[in-house]
């Protein structure tokens, strides 16, 4: 069982703060791989820390999990939290994140969907993304 399952046992529905990391890869063409979620909405990969894990640790793992390919140099970009980081979802879960953002243009590996995951991956402009992940972009892009 993961942590954020453990304390949703604990908790129910409550306010959690979690910490989590995603990871902007690019391929040869300078286009972002973008996961398309179980609910239909596109996101970057990654998600959310397990203890005893680093923020750099999580990103290669989320990655592998959700595109099964390997991170070869990951590079920090921001940390993003705050007020406007508080999500209700689906399921009523009420969080606040703190999200750890890197990028990378050197991976090797096939991309593979984990179905449990998500329902494709592709490789986008920025069009197709949700507004928080948009954020993130705007960031990455004014560097």
């Amino acid at each position: 069982m993961s942590y954020v399952s453990e304390m949703r046992a604990l908790v129910g529905h409550r306010m959690l703060l979690l910490a989590g990391a995603n990871v902007i890869v690019l391929d040869e063409k300078q286009r972002i791989l973008l996961q398309q979620r179980l609910d239909g909405s596109w996101g970057l990969p990654g998600g959310l820390m397990e203890l005893g894990e680093s923020l750099e640790q999580t990103a290669v793992r989320e990655v592998k999990e959700e595109t099964n390919i390997d991170i070869d140099e990951l590079h920090f970009l921001k940390v993003f939290s705050g007020k406007e980081f508080t999500f209700t979802l689906n399921n009523n879960d009420e969080i606040n994140v703190v999200t750890a953002l890197y990028w990378s243009k050197k991976w090797h590996g096939s991309l593979i969907n984990d179905k449990s995951e998500g329902l494709s991956l592709e490789f986008f402009t920025t069009d197709n993304m949700s507004e928080e992940y948009q954020l993130y972009l705007r960031y990455f892009v004014s560097k």
